[in-house]
């Protein structure tokens, strides 16, 4: 390898580094605050955070690696432009169409890991945070009440706290609830707690013996029950909320389905899957050549420009990739031509650019020239 493509080749992969580094510690970041703050809220298990940010981190990769070569090729190049080390490589016989062989040494095998993730390891992931979630949801609301400790459910209509279980076959021992009904609001004290389900899907939680106080606010109208069995509906199989669980229970399904399997369904959803798949390792490589024109940049003028420039194009990309992605699910596009269009636009963009920026006169022969003249 020659000193310029170890030279190219060392910064794109140092940049690379820096830039996937930071991309993944701020993912990291949100990913973990939102986890606590669903587990606060009682959605999750605090135990499976640290579990489900791993997991998700992976299917989140594929991205991350896309953007980090993006953004290493395009600040390699703009640096060479700035400090004036382009000018010395055109000097020595070489043009921008030369460091499409040090970049692409360095995209193709990022486009390669990028496959195997998008292909193989997100589906498993996204298999086994559906499993994580699967899990705790099965597990009733009283189960999610850790001892000693206040949790809401139903955006804050109900807030037990709960002891530790005082009879082994007690789920819990003392119970107080506040529930938030449209006329009351009632607070409900129970010696132990457990939970039933009924034939058709819904559950109940059964509180007993223990006692009931409903309020109607603003009022002095006041109520108590004492109570040897109390039961509260706390899932309906026919609530808009389970509807809505379920639709994304199959959306999450479809993500974990190995890539066989998409190809023998064959249906819109799954082929939609499928394209997503296969486009984001094309991505790599058609990012890896944009990224070469445009960061050619002269060093008079500001970069902010040409660095907007750059961002608003590769976000464009991803956005009509997934763009596309909708419309074979919803059948509207054909697979084929879901999966080639965008790439095949932006591919002749990169080239044309690319040619553009070949074409281009040096700045010395225009000097030159306007000397002679």
């Amino acid at each position: 390898m020659s000193l310029f493509k170890r030279a190219v080749f060392s910064e794109i992969t140092s940049h690379a580094g820096i830039v996937f580094s930071t991309l993944l510690v701020v993912w990291l970041s949100v990913l973990i605050v939102r986890l606590l703050g669903e587990a606060a809220n009682g959605d999750i298990g605090a135990n499976v955070v640290l579990g489900l940010a791993a997991f998700s981190s992976i299917t989140a990769l594929p991205v991350i690696l896309s953007v980090a070569l993006f953004v290493a090729v395009l600040t390699t190049v703009t640096r060479s432009y700035r400090e004036s080390e382009m000018p010395v490589w055109f000097a020595s016989g070489l043009s921008l169409a030369d460091w499409l062989r040090p970049v692409m040494m360095f995209a193709v095998p990022v486009a390669a890991v990028v496959a195997v993730l998008t292909l193989s390891a997100s589906p498993w992931a996204y298999g086994q945070i559906a499993e994580y979630r699967q899990r705790f949801e099965q597990r009733s609301d009283l189960s999610k009440v850790t001892a000693g400790q206040f949790i809401e459910t139903d955006d804050g209509q109900r807030v037990f706290f709960a002891e530790s279980p005082s009879r082994p076959d007690d789920e819990l021992g003392r119970v107080v609830a506040r529930i938030i009904e449209p006329d009351w609001l009632s607070i409900v004290t129970a010696d132990s707690a457990a939970i039933r389900t009924e034939a058709n899907g819904d559950r109940f939680l059964v509180l007993g013996p223990g006692h009931r106080y409903d309020l109607k606010p603003g009022t002095p109208e006041l109520r108590m029950l004492d109570f040897q069995r109390y039961g509260v509906r706390i899932e309906s199989r026919t609530d808009p909320g389970a509807l809505e669980a379920a639709r994304q229970k199959a959306l999450q399904e479809i993500k974990a389905r190995p890539t066989l399997d998409l190809l023998r369904h064959g249906d819109n959803e799954s082929l939609s899957q499928l394209m997503w798949r296969l486009a984001l390792p094309i991505a790599v490589l058609n990012l890896a050549l944009i990224a070469l024109p445009l960061g050619a940049v002269n060093p008079r003028l500001g970069r902010s420009g040409d660095l907007l420039l750059a961002g608003l194009l590769a976000l464009l990309y991803m956005n009509l990739i997934n763009l596309s992605r909708g419309w074979i699910g919803n059948g509207v596009l054909s697979f084929w031509l879901g999966v080639w269009l965008v790439h095949g636009l932006f591919l002749a963009l990169g080239l044309g650019l690319l040619w553009r920026r070949i074409r281009m006169p040096k700045p010395r022969r225009q000097h030159a020239a306007s000397a002679a003249g």
